[in-house]
């Protein structure tokens, strides 16, 4: 959503404000050269930070209550009402930016859907979700495993004829002299038919045929004027002798089943419908389908088209005509389509659609339906916040204001913020202040509070509240990148890079990358900026910078004219260098510059993902694992590739099936690493650790390059202490400190510590944290290795350089534990968990409130984890003590 709102939404006139066209006017290939004398309206162009977004996602003041709560309901609510509580827990997530457990709440949703229209809309969203894993699909498939899960439904099979509904009970004639036949006429055609047959096609029919009308005394009826043709009624009559229609053309059947509509022959039309809803096989179908679907209430018909254009998603609402469908349609007719939920319906639609286009008509309408099938106040509280996020983007601010406040009347906090930007844009910006004071005053504040109130204040107040945002959040980065401008205004570009470094190293933002490329470039450190530009390519090779307007690769062509080329032995060095002090983002740029070589691309795109996974980028990884497939040279590399894909979506046993046909091809590096990986994590049986420890070293004797073969030794000396070999396992950390992989150092210390030294191990961790750049893991890592007041001063510095590790907080929150500072100890926990939803704080907070006597915040805390892992035996246990006692 990093697009979502634009500067331009609230942002602050900038009259001599650069044009990126006429700086990066290409002149001999030369950029401007920014002195210490440049004007400051060019620093301040290059360096603008835009205010943040009003993120269009349900924000509750205390979100542990609220997943606490969604628990409770769904130990106890009826059956119908599971799928939305998940639904709103997907909500909750999605405003915490946990992707893996929205994911989570979607499968809930899915998994316990009521309806078989329930079952299509979330196997749909599943589907959007995991877009790009097709591939996976077909993997699976070559390994002889149908990966079916979230595919299509059979809707006929949900969806059963009910035979009671065409009942003619009740309308009698005893009339002896009748025909058996009667002959209906169309056109000056006669068709014979059995009269008891159509008669019990429908009420209508048996009181025409059997009872008191006068055609029930006809022997030949004329249906001209009936809308049916001389084929359809030979089809109808075929249907009455035979209970089942015969193969026919979609034109025809659609003409039945309007005249079965008609008539009320339930069980024709039944039969129409199943038909028809059998023929529906892509969007044209099913928008050609649907009106009939929806005109002629045919509920098995309408729910086959609504399934095949969401599974088209996000592609189908590029056509008006889809789109149509969704916003002009009755509730009536949705009904039909949809059953009871078309609240889930159209916040799958709307979130698409703001995916795709935030300020779109289409987006805008698909809300407001959001907010007219709103039910209960947590879902108009999302329905509203959001529908106002759109119209303030299309600067619509007197709707924007009403929703935001009906948002708020609900009980949706955040939407104040809202109402905050609106007085600003007023002029009111005392007004706005005075808001967001009231709210902090008012609830256990959050960083976005105070990152909302600093827009209205300036100065040291301004820079006050915004170290207080990232106190309370530290995973908010416009303070970061605000700190950072304004150390730039003031000529301190050694403190704006120390300020935006603070974030980069435990959040790759791109935002921040973008800034920090900038700061580079006012340094003329083009070195240092091309390294930036890179890695931004690589997460995201259409990015653009000033706000949008210039594509970061025409930057990246421009500053790497002022840096000397290098030929590809200088990008091995550098590697290698980048690698050794585990510089990720460094390695990044230099694999982005050896793929525009005629290098061989797999291994760099494999060696890119690695860097990726290990920068919390699974998605870019996964796009680079695939490019490394699509790139590889022989088959038994791509083999191993695909065994890695595999591997990391965690089909382990596939991973080792493509691993061992990789090296029935060629006994290779990868494939024997990749075979030991696989094999360590799909088997149970511990016995097969000498079959990994013989796999890494049938790796180590094949040809491949000291970087990989130092992760080898590495691995290699992790499973030799798992078996008690503290001595092999020592050498492997050693052998691999040799070729300069900096991280055995840590695998060196633990055998150290296990061997009773534990001053050896400390000591090897202080190199690590010397070498690495990235050194939070290492500083973590070296405080099990010393007294209290280390350990202490170690974990201080771990929150400093990744508050997002836990740890630390349990760490010390255990410390007060025991010091009997139970109130300090929650508050520790709580300082994490305001923004982190993660289970073992929750659980140890749990505990402490049991601790305390406080079953009520015990149970909270236990539901709200569950949430997090509804399967996590300790917690279960816990709560299952707990429980038993809540008064």
């Amino acid at each position: 959503m990093r697009t979502f709102f634009t500067a331009d939404s609230c942002k602050e006139a900038h009259p001599n404000a650069l044009n990126p066209q006429s700086w990066l006017h290409i002149e001999r290939g030369k950029l401007p050269k920014l002195s210490s004398h440049s004007s400051s309206a060019s620093i301040e162009s290059l360096i603008k930070v835009p205010q943040p977004p009003i993120l269009p996602f349900y924000k509750p003041i205390d979100y542990v209550e609220v997943l606490a709560q969604i628990h409770e309901e769904l130990e106890s609510c009826p059956p119908q009402e599971r799928s939305n509580l998940f639904l709103l827990q997907y909500q909750v997530f999605r405003g915490l930016g946990e992707v893996k457990l929205m994911r989570r709440s979607l499968r809930g949703a899915w998994q316990r859907a009521n309806t078989v229209h329930e079952k299509i809309i979330f196997g749909a969203w599943l589907k959007y979700e995991k877009q790009g894993e097709e591939l996976i699909a077909d993997l699976l498939s070559t390994c002889g495993k149908c990966a079916k899960e979230f595919g299509p439904v059979d809707v006929a099979s949900h969806l059963q004829f009910d035979r009671n509904v065409s009942s003619q009970e009740g309308i009698l004639t005893n009339k002896s002299d009748v025909s058996q036949y009667v002959i209906f006429t169309i056109e000056n055609e006669k068709i014979v038919c059995d009269r008891q047959k159509i008669s019990e096609l429908s009420v209508p029919f048996h009181a025409m045929l059997k009872g008191y009308f006068s055609e029930s005394l006809s022997d030949t009826i004329d249906l001209s004027e009936n809308n049916i043709s001389i084929s359809g009624m030979r089809a109808i009559s075929y249907f009455s002798l035979a209970g089942s229609l015969p193969e026919l053309p979609p034109n025809l059947l659609l003409e039945i089943l309007v005249f079965a509509n008609k008539y009320c022959c339930e069980r024709l039309k039944d039969a129409c419908d199943r038909r028809l809803a059998s023929l529906v096989s892509s969007k044209e179908d099913a928008v050609e389908l649907m009106e009939y679907a929806l005109d002629e209430n045919s509920v098995i018909l309408a729910a086959s088209c609504l399934q095949v254009l969401l599974r088209d998603l996000p592609n189908c609402l590029n056509d008006n005509r889809v789109v149509d469908i969704f916003i002009h349609a009755n509730r009536q007719q949705l009904e039909v389509m949809v059953g009871p939920g078309l609240f889930a319906l159209f916040c799958f639609l709307s979130e698409v659609s703001m995916n795709l286009n935030s300020s779109s008509d289409t987006t805008a309408h698909l809300l407001e339906r959001l907010v007219d099938f709103s039910e209960n106040d947590k879902q108009r509280l999302l329905a509203f916040h959001q529908l106002g996020c759109v119209r303030f983007l299309r600067k619509e601010y007197d709707e924007a204001r009403g929703l935001f406040e009906g948002a708020v009347k609900v009980g949706h906090m955040y939407s104040i913020a809202g109402l905050a930007r609106l007085d600003y844009l007023k002029g009111e910006k005392l007004l706005s202040y005075e808001k967001l004071s009231s709210v902090i005053a008012s609830v256990t504040p959050l960083g976005w509070m105070y990152q909302e109130r600093s827009l209205y204040c300036d100065g040291d107040i301004r820079w006050e509240d915004l170290e207080k945002a990232t106190d309370l959040d530290p995973t908010l980065i416009y303070p970061y990148m605000y700190r950072a401008s304004s150390l730039m205004r003031t000529q301190n570009a050694q403190a704006a890079l120390e300020e935006i470094n603070r974030i980069l190293g435990f959040k790759l933002s791109l935002e921040c990358l973008e800034l920090r490329f900038f700061i580079y470039l006012t340094r003329e450190d083009y070195k240092a900026a091309l390294c930036d530009i890179q890695a931004i390519l690589t997460l995201r090779p259409d990015y653009r910078m000033f706000e949008g307007r210039v594509a970061a690769s025409q930057l990246c062509t421009l500053v790497r004219e002022h840096v000397e080329p290098w030929t590809t032995a200088d990008c091995w060095a550098r590697l290698y260098d980048c690698w050794s002090a585990v510089d990720d983002i460094g390695s990044l740029s230099v694999i982005y510059q050896m793929l525009e070589s005629d290098a061989a691309k797999g291994v760099l795109y494999f060696r890119q993902s690695l860097l990726l996974l290990r920068l919390n980028c699974p998605e870019a990884a996964m796009r680079s694992l695939q490019l490394a497939r699509q790139h590889a040279s022989s088959e038994h590399e791509r083999l191993v590739y695909e065994g890695w894909i595999l591997y990391d979506t965690g089909h382990y046993e596939e991973g080792l099936h493509k691993a061992e046909e990789s090296i029935s091809i060629k006994r290779s590096f990868e494939a024997f690493f990749l075979k030991a990986y696989a094999l360590a994590d799909s088997s149970l049986d511990s016995s097969c650790s000498a079959t990994v420890i013989s796999l890494l070293e049938d790796a180590l004797k094949c040809p491949s390059d000291n970087l990989r073969k130092g992760q080898a030794l590495n691995n290699l000396g992790s499973v030799f202490v798992d078996c008690q070999k503290y001595d092999s396992a020592a050498d492997c950390y050693i052998n691999a400190l040799k070729i300069r992989h900096t991280r055995a150092h840590q695998g060196l210390a633990r055998v150290h510590y296990l061997k009773q030294d534990k001053a050896a191990a400390y000591k090897e961790m202080t190199e690590l944290i010397q070498k690495a750049k990235n050194n939070a893991s290492a500083f973590e890592k070296r405080s099990e290795y010393c007294d209290r007041e280390l350990a202490q001063a170690d974990l201080e510095m771990v929150t400093r350089l990744d508050p997002l590790r836990v740890y630390p907080y349990r760490y010390r929150a255990a410390v007060l534990m025991d010091n009997r500072k139970e109130d300090e100890a929650i508050a520790e926990l709580s300082r994490a968990i305001a923004f982190k939803a993660d289970l073992h704080l929750l659980h140890l907070r749990a505990a402490f409130h049991e601790h305390k006597g406080d079953v009520l915040g015990a149970l909270r805390d236990c539901r709200a984890a569950l949430s997090v892992d509804p399967n996590h035996q300790e917690m279960l246990e816990l709560h299952s003590r707990v429980n038993s006692h809540e008064p």
